[in-house]
């Protein structure tokens, strides 16, 4: 089974976003701060990292630049989530890390095939 790290500090964003993975057939691992997600990253080894950039103690952007200069998780797929919709705000998740990008309220349909883009997912 496919592992995915959910960073996500809103508990509604959480619950929804782990039931609909699960339903979608992936593992699903959750930290709720951008530290805990780094931590978490290093101990679960995830598939894909579905990162909130606006979390408490270490936001988004921080926590990217660390999962991507960090040996033992520089390649793991990284989809930055923000409510931030303007390009500024993308342009800043993909140079801080993120390997992709995605606005909330999240759209199911869109983010799956992402994910399933930056997998390898052909399937969808």
């Amino acid at each position: 089974m496919t592992k995915i790290l959910l960073v996500e500090d809103n508990e509604m964003n959480r619950d929804m976003l782990s039931r609909r993975l699960k339903r979608k057939g992936y593992e699903v691992v959750i930290a709720v701060d951008g530290q805990e997600g780094v931590n978490m990253a290093n101990s679960e080894s995830p598939a894909l990292i579905l990162l909130d950039m606006s979390l408490p103690v270490m936001d988004g952007w921080e926590a990217a630049r660390q999962l991507k200069s960090n040996p033992d998780t520089k390649d793991i797929p990284v989809l930055g989530l923000s409510a931030h919709a303007m390009t500024p705000d993308r342009d800043k998740a993909i140079n801080a890390g993120c390997d992709d990008y995605d606005t909330k309220p999240v759209d199911i349909k869109r983010l799956m095939e992402k994910i399933d883009a930056l997998l390898g997912n052909s399937d969808g």
